[in-house]
């Protein structure tokens, strides 16, 4: 990793991770998920937490521009560390929105992947992060997955959550008690 980032335009740059995570975050979205999904349904924010989420946003869209001029460095001990974190990242993303294109909107996503994480769609998205940074051997990109980390921790759960705890109560309070938020060993259904 050096100091200074890289940047130049080459067929072998991160953008080749940044197409598929793109496909799976938002396409499969948009094809598979029926438009009365929970994932649809946006909860209020703060101001604050609105201005907030516009800066996070910015920071993705730079950080899929930046990609384009961000060179692999394929071969190296950085790539091979960063594809196989990228891999589980778009597995926790594909199977997160899958969830949601088979769960009822009137019931919270507790089965599959939601188990083991309250928000394994995020986990999914910050593994990718980190994987592409990972794999471009870029501290810049790896900035961008701690940006994103605080992000969806400080800006997207807890309206998410209140969201689901308002529309579901008690079943979503026992999800919570029993499910991690990120990742974890989930709790045993007696407990």
């Amino acid at each position: 990793m050096s100091a200074v980032p890289a940047f130049e335009i080459g067929v072998w740059n991160a953008w080749i991770f940044i197409l598929p995570f793109l496909l799976v975050t938002y396409g499969i979205s948009f094809a598979f998920v029926s438009k009365k999904s929970a994932l649809w349904s946006w909860p209020k924010y703060s101001s604050q937490q609105r201005l907030l989420l516009v800066f996070f946003m910015a920071v993705s869209l730079a950080s899929w521009i930046y990609s384009i001029f961000l060179p692999l460095e394929l071969g190296t001990a950085w790539f091979y560390t960063g594809l196989p974190v990228f891999l589980i990242g778009m597995f926790f993303a594909t199977l997160s929105t899958l969830t949601f294109a088979g769960t009822s909107p009137d019931r919270p996503n507790t089965t599959g992947v939601y188990r083991i994480s309250r928000n394994p769609m995020y986990l999914g998205i910050l593994l990718a992060y980190i994987g592409i940074g990972l794999a471009a051997a870029s501290w810049l990109y790896l900035l961008t997955a701690i940006v994103y980390l605080i992000g969806q921790i400080i800006i997207l759960v807890p309206p998410e959550e209140s969201l689901c705890l308002e529309k579901f109560g008690d079943e979503y309070r026992e999800y919570m008690r029993r499910t991690p938020r990120l990742i974890g060993i989930p709790k045993s259904e007696r407990s």
